[in-house]
């Protein structure tokens, strides 16, 4: 293979990531890979063709190739979700804090539900002043049996979810827990939702700030790593 049909086997393989996998290598100071995580996260169960979704099969293999890549830098993070499937996402938030190159997420339109340990998961995290953070206990459609067992089945599952964003984020326990608890904000539903601004002064989110100041921000950590 010549170095002419390289390329555009190169610029082909870069195309099929954008479309498929909302992937891209971001040519500047450093080696930087663009990942996006928006909609719904996708389970175990096949959503409709509508639905915008990430699915966690395409998601988990990449953030390994990423983190075995001695061609990659760092990692940015985009995220724009609805929710989702409460186990495939804290798989990938797991992954993505147990990472050792640098990371950046950036919380764009919103961060739903699962979205907020998806948001925490990285090194550093930045959120857009219109941006907000959706926090409310973990729920179930379909069938739900109305048995003990079921409930602490629940509970167990949010203090998952609980534990791990106050492992990753400056927001304790149990001030996560008040607001996703609050009844006074959601009209049909407890918890509460947090603009740029307050995600911040909560201590969930690390930093407001625009898409250049995020990428300096890796940029900055790359360097020092």
């Amino acid at each position: 293979m010549n170095d002419v049909e390289k390329n555009e086997k190169n610029e082909n393989e870069e195309i099929d990531d954008i479309k498929e996998y909302g992937i891209t290598k971001l040519d500047g100071k450093n080696n930087i890979y663009c990942l996006t995580i928006i909609g719904e996260i996708e389970g175990h169960n096949v959503l409709p063709e509508q639905n915008k979704t990430t699915k966690y099969e395409h998601i988990i293999p990449k953030l390994v190739a990423i983190e075995q890549s001695p061609e990659i830098d760092g990692l940015l993070i985009i995220l724009n979700t609805v929710g989702g499937d409460v186990e495939a996402g804290l798989a990938i938030a797991e992954l993505i804090s147990g990472m050792e190159k640098p990371t950046v997420t950036y919380v764009l339109g919103g961060g739903h539900s699962i979205g907020v340990p998806l948001a925490v998961a990285a090194k550093r995290s930045f959120i857009a002043p219109s941006a907000t953070m959706t926090i409310h206990p973990v729920r179930m459609n379909g069938l739900v049996i109305g048995v003990p067992q079921m409930m602490n089945h629940f509970s167990r599952m949010q203090e998952r979810i609980t534990d791990f964003v106050a492992r990753n984020s400056n927001i304790s326990a149990e001030r996560f827990t008040e607001l996703m608890m609050n009844t006074g904000e959601l009209v049909t539903d407890v918890g509460s939702v947090l603009c740029g601004e307050k995600a911040v002064s909560e201590g969930l989110i690390d930093e407001l700030g625009s898409l250049a100041q995020v990428i300096k921000s890796l940029d900055n950590m790359i360097e020092k790593n």
